[in-house]
């Protein structure tokens, strides 16, 4: 077999050779770009005559699948893969592995960094502090003793529901499965429609599929407390940000945290959540850790290694 990959992956390049070497071992051709493209015709030529293509979270779209005549795996090293085209993998009958798992502490961890930050205003404290004209300070809340709702407890919501009753904070939630680990940590569920009257701070952990597109809706977020805050490092459209934005504008709550959006940055200059008031935005980088990136390495390899042996994991089409 031939395997590409097709894009850097934020390691070094010796962990790469490292895990690259059982591979090779096995008798297969393993080649590797370095250099990232979005170019069409590049990207077809790196993956064209590869039987299993390795990919990141670099858009991988529809002409390209189309153009592969012999790939039976594409293996992303990401979690979600709403880069890829999906309809014409189906059309293929080429399988669609992920890396879900490596970020679960990287997006956790941020979720409680946004929420700190607009709690605390750590961010405008340091434009402050450098300013000439010192505007004073900000006084800010704590986490503890708030109401945390955590809207899907998979993983990552479980991972941030644990590191929020760290700080003591009260949990409830709401996902279409209720899981044990979830009320073993104290975790109470509700409705929806409770979850968003009920919460304090509110963390998003859903996929965008057609059921959650745009599900967190003007109507929805109307229901939250005026002083609540709204974190979302789960995907963008599961927002209606326009809503967002202007109810942070009219104080409909007191703020957000926001690592995702409608499409990925540079965002347009009148995109509303710039001018969102309250609003501590970051370039979609929950799960952008060192130790993140050599996790999904780690996982992305042993998809390949798994697929090679006859043994595939990790499908999810």
């Amino acid at each position: 077999m031939k395997i590409a990959l097709i894009e850097p992956l934020r390691v070094p390049e010796t962990l790469i050779e490292q895990l690259a070497q059982p591979i090779k071992d096995k008798g297969h051709e393993f080649v590797y770009y370095s250099e990232k493209t979005t170019d069409t015709n590049e990207l077809i030529e790196r993956s064209r005559d590869a039987d299993i293509v390795m990919i990141g979270n670099n858009p991988f779209p529809e002409e390209v699948v189309d153009a592969l005549d012999k790939t039976q795996l594409i293996n992303v090293a990401f979690t979600g893969v709403d880069h890829v085209g999906k309809k014409a993998a189906d059309r293929k009958g080429i399988s669609i592995a992920n890396a879900a798992g490596y970020s679960d502490q990287s997006v956790a961890e941020l979720v409680i960094g946004l929420t700190l930050d607009v709690y605390r205003a750590i961010s405008k404290g340091n434009e402050d502090v450098r300013s000439v004209d010192f505007p004073g300070m900000t006084q800010g809340r704590e986490i503890h003793g708030k109401t945390v709702g955590i809207i899907g407890t998979g993983n990552i919501g479980l991972k941030t529901a644990q590191l929020f009753k760290a700080f003591g904070a009260e949990l409830i939630g709401y996902s279409r499965t209720e899981k044990e680990e979830a009320k073993e940590l104290g975790l109470v569920y509700k409705s929806l429609n409770e979850v968003f009257k009920d919460s304090d701070i509110l963390s998003l952990h859903l996929p965008v599929t057609d059921e959650t597109k745009g599900l967190v809706s003007s109507e929805k977020l109307s229901l939250m407390k005026s002083s609540a805050i709204l974190i979302n490092c789960a995907r963008g459209p599961i927002v209606d940000n326009d809503a967002l934005a202007d109810l942070l504008n009219k104080d409909g709550i007191s703020g957000a945290g926001i690592d995702v959006f409608d499409m990925e940055p540079p965002l347009p200059q009148d995109y509303p959540l710039l001018k969102a008031k309250n609003a501590v935005l970051t370039p979609h980088v929950a799960y952008l850790t060192d130790e993140a990136m050599v996790q999904r390495a780690h996982i992305a390899f042993d998809n390949t290694l798994a697929f090679i042996e006859g043994n595939p994991k990790n499908i999810i089409r």
